[in-house]
């Protein structure tokens, strides 16, 4: 079965990214319970490399595909699920990627739609919340994508984000996605 090409987001409006993304049909993992079988040998990078037996994994398409059985266990740890096997994976910080930012509508009416480096898309708001961490290397922000799951925001984007709040002047420094604030400092 053939997935659909990573879609263009500066080629999409708003509304079209909304709709593309609720028609993104995953399969049920929340209702499958297999019984856990070991490790997968599969590991996903800080900067959102997946990797088999230390090698990476060059296929687009099969990456996407494992992204979607991907879930996040009550314990905080991932697994790979289908209804007749579970399989440990080790994600080194979060387990996507967001790559791309498209913004429209200005201050409260803003809306910020990413791209994940799995083709995902996902529109920042109450259920999508951005949120703020410090790093070793500075501002570390993320995006809450589904089931406990986050994408870290890549350094690029993060600086849109930024140049977004410098431009809108809130106090203190943020942003606003579908009605929703998102401040720039890490919470305490």
């Amino acid at each position: 079965m053939p997935m659909d090409p990573m879609p263009d987001l500066s080629a999409l409006s708003l509304a079209e990214i909304a709709r593309l993304a609720e028609e993104q049909k995953l399969p049920p993992i929340e209702r499958w319970n297999p019984t856990h079988c070991g490790d997968s040998e599969m590991r996903i990078a800080r900067d959102g490399t997946w990797y088999h037996q230390g090698s990476p994994i060059g296929r687009e398409a099969m990456v996407r595909l494992f992204s979607t059985i991907l879930r996040r266990e009550p314990d905080g740890g991932y697994v790979l699920v289908t209804p007749v096997e579970k399989l440990d994976i080790a994600v080194e910080d979060a387990p996507f990627v967001a790559v791309e930012m498209k913004s429209e509508g200005v201050g409260e009416a803003r809306s910020l739609a990413f791209r994940l480096n799995t083709g995902d898309l996902v529109t920042a708001g109450p259920e999508h919340p951005l949120r703020f961490e410090n790093g070793e290397d500075g501002p570390r922000p993320y995006l809450l994508v589904r089931g406990g799951m986050e994408a870290l925001v890549a350094r690029s984007v993060y600086y849109d984000i930024a140049n977004i709040a410098i431009e809108d002047g809130a106090e203190p420094a943020g942003v606003w996605s579908n009605a929703a604030f998102f401040a720039l400092e890490p919470a305490e």
